[in-house]
């Protein structure tokens, strides 16, 4: 059989093969089949209000290779020393014994279009009548010279949470008195824009106590970044002297990394690190790729429902998607699962779509019980989903403000968790 370019497998499929997996076919008894790939924020969130709420009137299988989700939101507390990383992994237990999800841990390799069936590195095939996909980020091939996946275990990302979390975390914690840590930060757009910032100030929490002489230093390519006034004037009050960010204008942007000597390029000048935190420029994860849903980077969706631009029986979640003002944040997936789910019971069961509607907040901790946070509020026009409000923790608030601000986002995450997970 000759696969057309809607029905391409991914490169992944050959370093998947090993794992393995019995043909997986959805229930036949009638129902509307719906497939999620992608068991974060969310795929788990769509997946479990489609199940939720269609109360049994559609079959749903969730595909995740994974048995233990670790969220990248709160990865940056445990790097800090703030969480274990035991609270911020969740399994999927509850999904499959509460709500029926059939639970798939293997992984999706490809997407046949014409077919409407997903191939899994296992050898299975699931069929759908609805497709969900919500698969994160991938990284921009060479977007850092000298960097690739097989320097990540010298050079961590550690944006995917889980084991790159602990490598880095490990490190930090072996780096020599008066060390240097350096971070390459990403280029626009990434997930989760405050991200990068917040991991600063969770290193500078930990070598202030383990390691005060030690110095971090920030290659960035980005002329300003998300919250800055607020990180920037948090870094002066707790950890004066001790980061140093070099901006576009100083060579931010020219870098390379050479991982075997563990040497960082800035514009011509070599810094040897002890530690290199290496973000890449991301994209949408490769399960979009391999099903043709991608314009450049991202893949493109109806604000509305947000179906694919490209395949009206496919919805595309989160990190993934080109949708306009809303931020790649595990917030913005929630809340575009939500939306997806109302519209792929609409199509399969004819229940009442209403208008979709968003939000985002980024909460950020600068020390302890220094929280921050940025918000807003969204509405999908035929154009893009447009930000109709917001708002930013100010500069100067007193320590009560931002302790609750922290308190809050302690909330949202047990929340947000339970509603992803059940």
């Amino acid at each position: 059989m000759t696969l057309n370019r809607r029905g391409f497998l991914g490169a992944g499929a050959a370093a998947a093969a090993t794992l393995s997996a019995p043909m997986v076919q959805a229930a036949s008894h009638g129902k509307p089949k719906v497939v999620v790939i992608g068991g974060g924020a969310g795929g788990a969130t769509a997946a479990r209000y489609i199940a939720k709420d269609s109360k049994g009137e559609i079959d749903v299988t969730l595909i995740e290779p994974t048995r233990v989700y670790y969220t990248c939101f709160f990865s940056n507390l445990y790097i800090g020393g703030f969480r274990e990383l035991s609270s911020i992994g969740h399994s999927y237990g509850t999904l499959a014994a509460e709500y029926g999800i059939n639970v798939v841990h293997d992984w999706a390799t490809g997407v046949d279009r014409d077919a409407k069936t997903v191939a899994l590195a296992g050898g299975g095939k699931v069929p759908y009548d609805r497709l969900v996909i919500s698969p994160g980020i991938d990284f921009v091939d060479g977007a850092v010279p000298g960097w690739d996946l097989a320097a990540q275990t010298k050079m961590p990302h550690a944006y995917k949470a889980g084991t790159q979390s602990e490598l880095l975390k490990r490190q930090i914690m072996a780096m020599p008195e008066g060390g240097t840590y350096v971070m390459v930060a990403p280029p626009n757009p990434f997930r989760c824009p405050p991200g990068p910032y917040e991991r600063i100030s969770m290193v500078a929490h930990v070598l202030k106590e383990t390691n005060p002489t030690a110095k971090i230093i920030i290659a960035d390519p980005k002329p300003k970044f998300s919250k800055q006034a607020l990180f920037e004037e948090g870094w002066e009050k707790h950890y004066g002297g001790m980061i140093e960010r070099i901006g576009p204008d100083f060579g931010g942007e020219n870098v390379s990394v050479n991982a075997d000597t563990m040497e960082v390029d800035i514009d011509g000048e070599v810094v040897k690190a002890d530690v290199c935190n290496v973000i890449p420029a991301q994209k949408a994860g490769a399960i979009c790729d391999a099903a043709a849903l991608t314009e450049g980077n991202w893949a493109p969706v109806i604000g509305h429902t947000m179906q694919s631009r490209l395949d009206e029986n496919i919805h595309i979640l989160g990190d993934a998607t080109n949708q306009g003002d809303m931020p790649k944040s595990g917030f913005s997936a929630n809340s575009q699962a939500k939306v997806a789910a109302m519209a792929v019971r609409g199509a399969l069961t004819g229940s009442r779509v209403f208008p979709a509607k968003f939000s985002n907040t980024c909460w950020s901790l600068i020390d302890t019980d220094d929280g921050v946070k940025v918000g807003a509020s969204y509405e999908a026009t035929d154009e893009k989903i447009a930000k109709t409000d917001g708002f930013v923790s100010q500069t100067g608030e007193d320590a009560e403000l931002r302790k609750q601000t922290y308190e809050e986002s302690v909330g949202w995450y047990e929340g947000i968790t339970t509603d992803m997970f059940g």
